[in-house]
């Protein structure tokens, strides 16, 4: 038998296999224990944000922490090709949908209270405060990281100085995304937002 952990796949199906087994664990099908399907809904769809989450966030923190750092290096050294041809586009790609699919699951989370989350109203400020930088951070991904990395990786065709305004708008853009991810998450994650959310 093929252990699940030699691909990717089967780890994640492993790791969902452990899901449900939680889940039955307890007592899932008990009267009361997830709630009604609106709880079951907001949990799954909390859940999912959260993961896709820690993917975007995961990988913004990579590029800046790691990658940029290590591809000054290698690319002194000659031995950076391999980081810009095989690394950073399949990176750059799990990065910009996990980028997509934090910010849907965030605003299907809000629900009837997205408008008054992003008009900062009726005690959602602080989730509110959070999902305009999240939404500035998506804007950020889509619009100028993306475009701007598709120039430095070759994907499109770009001079020598374009490749240079291209490497500067992509790092700022993915800085200003590092330093909002930090006030970000803790407006996302303190208990005032979920109170609010919840009507807790």
């Amino acid at each position: 038998m093929k252990n699940p952990l030699d691909s990717i796949k089967g780890t994640i199906i492993a790791g969902l296999v452990l899901v449900i087994i939680s889940l039955f664990a307890l007592d899932w099908g008990e009267p009361g224990v997830l709630g009604d399907a609106g709880d079951i809904y907001h949990g799954f769809m909390r859940f999912f944000h959260v993961i896709a989450g820690v993917a975007w966030i995961g990988l913004l923190y990579y590029f800046n922490f790691v990658q940029v750092p290590a591809l000054k290096e290698a690319t002194a050294d000659g031995t950076g090709s391999g980081i810009t041809k095989h690394v950073a586009p399949l990176a750059l790609l799990w990065f910009r949908w996990a980028a997509l699919a934090t910010w849907v699951a965030g605003a299907a989370l809000l629900g009837s209270n997205f408008t008054d989350a992003f008009l900062l109203s009726n005690g959602l400020e602080a989730i509110g405060l959070g999902s305009w930088m999240g939404t500035i951070m998506l804007f950020n991904v889509w619009v100028l990281i993306w475009p701007n990395q598709q120039k430095i990786l070759g994907m499109k065709k770009a001079s020598d100085d374009e490749k240079v305004k291209a490497r500067r708008v992509a790092l700022l853009a993915s800085r200003t995304n590092t330093m909002l991810s930090i006030p970000m998450l803790l407006l996302m994650t303190n208990g005032l937002s979920h109170r609010a959310l919840l009507g807790l």
